[in-house]
């Protein structure tokens, strides 16, 4: 909070036209004129809402303090949105400063407050001694008077633990095996310090013609080329097969929101200035940065009861948007606008969501497994959630195999009580946020979800947030960076139902190219993305190009694959040259990508005839 206390000879006021957010006054709060007043000028500020309270009391001994030493009669609050850029929701200002004004009369002195929300014509003649101009900064950490001194209390902050097998530890007690879980650790505890190099994936990307930097665009917007399109779109039927399995039902929403509604305002404020905002004649808008608006918004208009819980809603946001800061956006890894795959789970009671909870935790990990992707984990829970809910958090984390970080916060900042990271590790040792799970216990009552329960009464639900995979550009960057680790001991590769050439042909000669043409038809036949390099070329640079873009199988057409028969086939992940029938071969493809979904190729089948990005 940001207060300006002004010693006044006299503050008159008088309100002109109410905004969209003003509170309702009676018509003698429409003007005011107060004598000898300590006007106090307050901004009200997004961290004031993580502890309303203390900051009320703290902003009360700041007036009455400066009251007693000028000898003012009245003290007026006065809402003044121009001392902060990072202003808190309207109605937890709202709160506050009728929170500030019930306090201050309750300890005997004389207060008027102007109304909030209003445009105002205001005159205020400031006396001119030394104590008549003040500013202060009021935050959430714990003041009070000892001995006529002021004493700080600081801030709880969150404790660390590592939970194994049943156990927890301290973070510094705890034997470290695996290199990726330590560099996790050291991360949110502070330790890691940033290099302030590139990450490999921004080279990769380009590289191998995936996506680049939209130059005409806001920074952290990509252009996507059709490799990297072809990637995401894979990625994007993967996840929609994953939750549709689960009984989840997509929806499509607006990527845009009116923040007129008092519920989409209130939850937007919790990102700050993480928003990209446009204004309209009559309206301030906002772009979503995730998909909760628009499935709030179908939640609250159903008629949901207790038989239909669990019940989930999907959407593929293309796009999703947050201003992130300009220093911070870099590659696929944190972007200003990108591709979040958005699970909301409407359930009965926190029972129930835990363990829907549970079986979340069971599909984020199978991402992991079928991205070939290693998921570091950190379980997060409020104390009062956590002392309450010890023996599940245990059992949750337990579900992971392996050491779990968990985060015991000191109380709820936001709408969860309980939430599960996953994160992959990057090249340079840090972490890249991926699939995520979280308990939200705000949301339902603020939205007006309700589901009739076996009594017939009218109860909000528990919601739990689920991205199975965390957003799509991040799940690439995850796959990017893993390649670069991977270099130092084997061949770098994309899993095979991903990469965008599955199989490349390599004629040596003219006469090669109809028998080339042949074999890629029979493995077109099979969903099998082929291609022929036919540019005049030597036979080594198109071996040495295909390693470049990391196809896994590759084979050699000369003369002796002009007579019927198997084909040498070149294998990437094993470096090995095999003699396969191309039945042989289609069935080893097959059960690499089984299960997985299928795209065709985006490029013509030969290389000669295709574009260079």
């Amino acid at each position: 909070m940001r207060i300006l206390l002004i010693h006044s000879d006299y503050l008159k006021y008088k309100t002109k036209s109410k905004t969209r957010i003003a509170e309702k006054i009676e018509d003698d709060k429409k003007e005011g004129l107060y004598e000898n007043a300590l006007v106090v000028f307050t901004a009200v500020e997004k961290e004031d809402e993580t502890d309303m309270d203390t900051v009320v009391e703290n902003a009360v001994n700041e007036i009455e303090d400066v009251f007693g030493k000028v000898g003012a009669k009245v003290v007026a609050i006065y809402p003044y949105a121009h001392l902060s850029s990072s202003l808190s929701s309207p109605d937890a200002a709202k709160k506050i400063l009728t929170n500030m004004e019930s306090k201050l009369d309750e300890n005997g002195i004389n207060v008027k407050r102007v109304p909030f929300g209003w445009y105002k014509s205001f005159e205020v003649s400031c006396k001119g001694h030394p104590l008549s101009e003040l500013s202060r900064t009021i935050t959430t950490e714990k003041v009070v008077i000892e001995d006529n001194k002021v004493v700080v209390t600081p801030v709880a902050e969150s404790e660390f633990y590592i939970l194994h097998e049943g156990e927890i530890v301290g973070t510094d007690e705890f034997s470290y095996a695996e290199d990726d879980f330590k560099k996790l650790v050291e991360y949110e505890l502070g330790i890691m310090k940033s290099s302030g190099e590139e990450p490999p994936h921004v080279k990769l990307m380009r590289e191998k013609k995936l996506a680049d930097y939209e130059p005409s665009a806001d920074i952290g917007h990509l252009r996507w080329y059709p490799k990297g399109r072809l990637i995401r779109d894979l990625l994007s039927a993967y996840v929609y097969n994953l939750v549709t399995e689960r009984g989840a039902m997509p929806v499509e929403t607006p990527i845009m929101y009116d923040l007129a509604d008092d519920a989409i305002r209130v939850h937007a404020e919790k990102f700050g200035e993480r928003q990209y905002r446009m204004a309209t004649k009559n309206k301030e808008l906002m772009l979503r940065y995730a998909c909760c608006f628009g499935a709030f918004r179908v939640l609250s208009d159903s008629f949901l009861t207790w038989k239909n819980l669990p019940v989930g809603i999907y959407e593929l946001s293309t796009y999703s948007f947050r201003l992130e800061k300009k220093g911070e956006v870099v590659g696929l890894k944190r972007l200003r606008g990108f591709t979040m795959p958005d699970l909301h789970t409407v359930c009965v009671d926190i029972d129930q969501a835990m363990d829907e909870f549970d079986e979340q935790i069971t599909m984020c990990k199978q991402t992991g497994v079928d991205l070939d992707v290693n998921y570091e984990v950190i379980m997060r829970a409020t104390k009062e959630f956590f002392d309450e809910n010890k023996d599940w958090v245990y059992s949750a984390a337990n579900k992971i195999g392996k050491p779990v970080l968990l985060e015991i916060l000191p109380e709820r900042k936001h709408y969860w009580v309980a939430k599960m990271d996953f994160a992959a590790i990057d090249y340079l040792g840090r972490p890249i946020e991926n699939p995520t799970i979280q308990i939200d216990v705000e949301s339902g009552e603020r939205f007006g979800i309700t589901f009739i329960n076996s009594e017939e009464e009218e109860i909000n639900p528990i919601i739990i947030h689920c991205s199975p995979t965390g957003s799509i550009e991040r799940v690439i960057c995850s796959l990017l960076e893993k390649s670069a680790v991977d270099k130092k001991d084997k061949p770098p590769m994309l899993p095979v139902w991903l990469i965008p050439t599955q199989v490349r042909i390599i004629p040596i000669a003219e006469r090669h190219i109809e028998k080339s043409e042949q074999v890629a038809q029979l493995l077109k036949n099979q969903n099998i993305r082929v291609d022929i390099d036919d540019r005049h070329e030597t036979v080594g640079k198109k071996i040495r190009n295909a390693g470049g873009e990391w196809a896994p199988y590759v084979i050699v057409i000369g003369d002796r694959e002009l007579e019927e028969g198997p084909l040498t086939v070149n294998i990437r992940e094993t470096n090995e040259k095999l003699s396969m029938k191309i039945d042989e071969l289609v069935l080893k493809i097959h059960n690499e990508t089984k299960d997985m979904p299928f795209r065709k190729l985006p490029l013509p089948v030969k290389l000669a005839n295709r574009v260079s990005f």
